[in-house]
């Protein structure tokens, strides 16, 4: 099978398709297969060495004008698409489906969330939750956005969803039922790409010695909750707080921890790679997740699988991989919820570890990588062998 993988991001940006992809175009190319990735990237990425890589890797400017961006990516899709059996996107919906109009070829489509729900909430154009926005009657401009989402994933032959509570919406948006598949994502020990330059060492601050140590990552937008987190630290006397990640909030949770009166102790790390944020996972004691939605939250599983006690909301497809007092902790989107746990975690470290080793566990049982690539192999040899 020759396979073209299309993505929006990809290393050195971090985020679960920057994590998934590299994982899987490597498991179908050690499978026998032809694959080419196809990313857009940041100006200064562009002419990256990706030849440590098994599979190709060709990047297109992220930063191309907004009026020309379609244009541009559809083009790069046409022409990366010459000799491929089945087209995998992993981002850039709208312009794979645009250039399949044209190519016919197999489809597939793998969902994590609702790009035009976070479009919209970024540009302040609905104030409605993710679950409100799907049934809420939006401004035009979000009635517009929810209509080129749906469009696209109905052009699909396949949609994969990495949860249940994801898979749900997806019908919803139209696609029919048959057409859904649900994959879990995954982690392994060597998942990490140690060829990636981890850049310069960052050392822990001197305030975080003799601390119990959370840790928190992802893009800093609304939805992540990371404000939530901060307004409990008064409360944890004895905890420092890490923030791996950058975006549109920074300055404002910058301002509230100030307000706060915890400066001191919550840690701006900004973006690092992905073996930065390995060994940051090693020096810290809990992961906490705060969002208000996720589809299916990987960076869970890469604590989990680090080590880490994991406490996060419960919401969307995170109620799938976390079983409350097993292997973490669910808790409602709530300061008080949120700090009654934390506390009984900061002061409980024989509860933390023993939920960090049973988390552990769990990931490495149910959350197989072999299994992942496996089942996604079969929905693409499938379409492939069933080429209209």
């Amino acid at each position: 099978m020759k396979l073209l993988i299309v993505t929006g991001i990809f290393p050195p940006d971090i985020g679960g398709p920057a994590t998934y992809v590299p994982q899987i175009a490597k498991g179908l190319f050690e499978r026998g297969h032809t694959v080419q990735v196809l990313t857009t990237s940041e100006p200064e990425h562009l002419l990256n060495d990706d030849a440590r890589y098994p599979f190709s890797v060709f990047r297109m400017n992220r930063r191309t004008p907004l009026r020309y961006r379609p244009l541009y990516y559809t083009q790069h899709i046409l022409h990366h698409c010459q000799g491929i059996d089945v087209i995998y996107a992993n981002g850039v919906f709208l312009e794979t489906a645009l250039a399949n109009l044209w190519l016919r070829k197999p489809l597939v489509i793998k969902v994590v969330g609702d790009e035009a729900w976070e479009i919209a909430t970024r540009r302040r154009w609905t104030h409605d939750g993710f679950e409100d926005f799907q049934c809420q009657r939006q401004r035009m401009l979000g009635e517009v956005l929810k209509g080129l989402r749906s469009w696209a994933l109905r052009r699909a032959d396949k949609v994969i969803a990495p949860s249940q509570y994801l898979s749900r919406f997806v019908v919803g948006w139209g696609v029919p039922e048959h057409k859904c598949t649900v994959i879990y994502n995954a982690v392994e020990e060597n998942e990490i790409d140690q060829t990636i330059s981890p850049g310069k060492p960052i050392f822990l601050p001197e305030t975080f010695d003799k601390k119990v140590r959370l840790i928190t990552a992802g893009r800093l937008v609304p939805w992540k909750g990371v404000d939530l987190i901060i307004r409990v630290l008064p409360n944890l006397p004895g905890a420092v707080l890490t923030v791996v990640g950058d975006g549109p909030c920074r300055q404002q949770l910058e301002a509230l921890a100030k307000l706060e009166g915890v400066s001191d102790r919550v840690w701006f790390v900004g973006a690092v790679s992905r073996v930065v944020l390995r060994s940051l996972f090693q020096k810290h004691d809990i992961f906490v997740l705060a969002s208000s939605y996720e589809g299916l939250p990987h960076i869970i599983l890469e604590a989990m699988q680090a080590g880490l006690a994991v406490v996060a909301t419960a919401v969307g497809g995170t109620r799938e991989v976390l079983h409350n007092g097993k292997d973490g902790m669910l808790v409602e989107p709530k300061e008080d919820s949120l700090s009654s746990v934390l506390k009984q975690l900061v002061q409980d470290k024989t509860f933390r570890v023993d939920l960090a080793s049973q988390a552990r566990s769990f990931v490495k049982e149910f959350f197989s990588c072999n299994d992942m690539i496996e089942q996604t192999q079969t929905v693409l040899l499938t379409l492939k062998g069933d080429q209209h």
